[in-house]
């Protein structure tokens, strides 16, 4: 076949052609010297896909991974070499750990001053090391500017073929400038592992036996019509299902089937029912650490219970945890051959279910707290703002209250609802509800605590400066980083060390962004609050004055302190 020729462009507008030809109409990044023919590129093409310029690179890879989650297509990120690569390192890996589809482009220096360490050079195949330990799955470079559709079309296919997630592509500065005529690649269609008949047959039969069977939801890969089949699969046979650490809008919360969350602060009753299983069915996570309760509610490498462990990647399969049956599946194959599996005529373990349900239900109703009670928040943010609302967090205590009493609901309408790093990276929370309220017409709330907002606000500056408009902050303010002081308090009672935090005034500060802005320091004041700022008509910021003695919505640092010290004297 002869090769089809196009008109000559330079090599950063043809990248720029490359994206629009894989459907992607917005890019996140930081603006950077060693990429200014891409940036020129954007130009080139403002009519059909934009560029989000950020405050910095982490938010923008933050960004650009929350896009990943939204779309199921690879979120986009530029940043310019060295500092603007190490900066983005944290989305990168946030995408690792989330298994999510990212592409983050690097410019680096031109070729002919490689390997001098010139300025802001780095080797990034080294930084970012390909592998089940490292931060990108793959990580090219390209040197010959007729081939850069080639490796963005294999960079868009690896992002998306078995677990997702981020890959590394570095572009030397002068191949950028130089004008090529290969022709852009078509829409990457990823391949889809799919069950077995054999394996099927197997599962079916494994869970027609068990007697109390309950099934752990999570990872990436997820589409409207997966979750749609997994609910139908699992009212069918009515199992109990369980939702992985920080993947809570997989399954509607308020399903009779929903079991609860299973990841940090989980429900004592439901941690214990992950034990008591004679049979766990996990479709999709990793099962790491945080959902396996560091290991321990599924000892490894051999749990007690039966695993049948469904995954995308092979590579995952049998890397933990040994099972009685391993599947490499898609979630996209998996859940419809799941929903298609008949049934037992009767179904031993109804009461199980209803049970696990009933404890989820009970889990719901909290110990008041005042003078701010926020379980009251969580109840008013969701009776105030539609079904669909995309909520976001970063990492810290206050993402308890959220994660346990939020109902995700809806799913199959909306498409994901919860945007939270896996990986547990502060900072994350602000940037993603900032890219969701760019990217789709919800609502979207971002819960972060003072700590967590004051790593990435800055980026308030890209919503006003973009047009964000449904976008809600609330910021949790204890005066301390909650998670560390409460370590230090199980750890070392009474010896507080560098987790004491000085803030601003917030809400000062996000009226100089452009936000609207609000205080509350009571339940009664937080309704009133909402009401203005959802009223407002542009982005507004919910500023939570909250005793430092509160820590989750479980516990607060007094009984730490208190269990802390006991064990001391004991």
């Amino acid at each position: 076949m002869t090769r089809q020729l196009t008109t000559p462009r330079l090599a950063g507008h043809k990248l720029v052609e490359a994206l629009i030809a894989q459907g992607i109409d917005t890019a996140f990044g930081v603006p950077g010297e060693s990429y200014l023919a891409v940036l020129d590129g954007f130009h080139e093409y403002a009519d059909k896909i934009r560029f989000i310029a950020c405050r910095q690179e982490g938010g923008a890879a933050f960004m650009a991974e929350a896009q990943g989650k939204l779309t199921g297509k690879p979120g986009i990120c530029f940043v310019t070499r060295g500092p603007g690569a190490t900066n983005a390192s944290i989305g990168l890996h946030t995408a690792f750990q989330d298994s999510t589809p990212m592409i983050l482009f690097i410019g680096q220096v031109a070729s002919d001053q490689r390997d001098r360490e010139a300025f802001q050079e780095v080797d990034y195949r080294q930084m970012f090391g390909p592998g089940t330990l490292g931060m990108a799955k793959w990580v090219g470079e390209v040197h010959d500017p007729e081939r850069l559709p080639e490796y963005v079309a294999r960079a868009f296919h690896t992002a998306m073929q078995g677990r997702p997630g981020p890959v590394v592509l570095v572009l030397p500065e002068d191949m950028l400038t130089k004008p090529i005529t290969a022709p852009v690649v078509a829409p990457a269609r990823p391949a889809e592992a799919a069950p077995t008949p054999a394996a099927l047959a197997e599962l079916r039969e494994r869970l027609a036996a068990a007697k109390k069977p309950l099934v752990i939801a999570g990872g990436g890969g997820w589409t409207p019509e997966a979750t749609a089949a997994l609910q139908s699969f699992a009212q069918a046979w009515h199992l109990p299902v369980g939702c992985a650490f920080r993947f809570q809008d997989l399954f509607d919360n308020a399903h009779p089937n929903y079991a609860g969350d299973v990841g940090i602060g989980i429900n004592p009753k439901l941690a214990a029912r992950v034990k008591e299983a004679d049979l766990i069915l996990a479709i999709g996570p990793r099962l790491g650490e945080m959902t396996t309760g560091g290991y321990t509610l599924l000892q490894a490498p051999r749990p007690a219970q039966q695993l049948i462990h469904i995954h995308a990647g092979a590579e995952e399969l049998g890397r933990v945890y040994t099972a009685e049956l391993l599947v490499n599946a898609s979630m996209s194959q998996a859940a419809p051959a799941l929903a298609a599996l008949p049934p037992p005529v009767d179904v031993t373990w109804r009461a199980w279910t209803d049970a696990a349900h009933a404890d989820y239900e009970a889990n719901l109703v909290p110990t008041p707290v005042a003078p701010l009670d926020m379980a009251e928040v969580i109840r008013l943010l969701d009776a105030k703002l539609p079904e669909g609302t995309i909520f976001t967090n970063g990492a810290g205590n206050y993402s308890g209250w959220l994660h346990r009493f939020h109902r995700y609901t809806g799913l199959h309408r909306f498409g994901k609802t919860q945007l939270a790093p896996t990986s547990g990276a502060m900072g994350y929370g602000v940037p993603a509800a900032v890219a969701a309220s760019l990217l789709q017409d919800r609502w979207v709330v971002n819960i972060a605590g003072d700590g967590d907002f004051l790593m990435t606000g800055q980026e308030l500056a890209t919503a006003t400066g973009y047009g964000a408009k449904k976008l809600l902050v609330v910021v949790v303010d204890n005066g301390t980083y909650g998670t560390i002081r409460m370590h230090q308090e199980r750890e070392y009672p009474g010896r507080v060390s560098g987790s004491d935090l000085f803030n601003p005034d917030f809400a000062q500060l996000a009226e100089a962004f452009g936000f609207a802005a609000f205080k509350a320091e009571s339940t009664a004041e937080v309704d009133v609050a909402l009401n203005a700022a959802i009223a407002a008509g542009r982005p507004a910021l919910l500023h939570l004055r909250l005793s430092a003695d509160v820590s989750t919505s479980r516990s607060t640092l007094t009984a730490i302190r208190e269990a802390a010290r006991k064990a001391h004297h004991a």
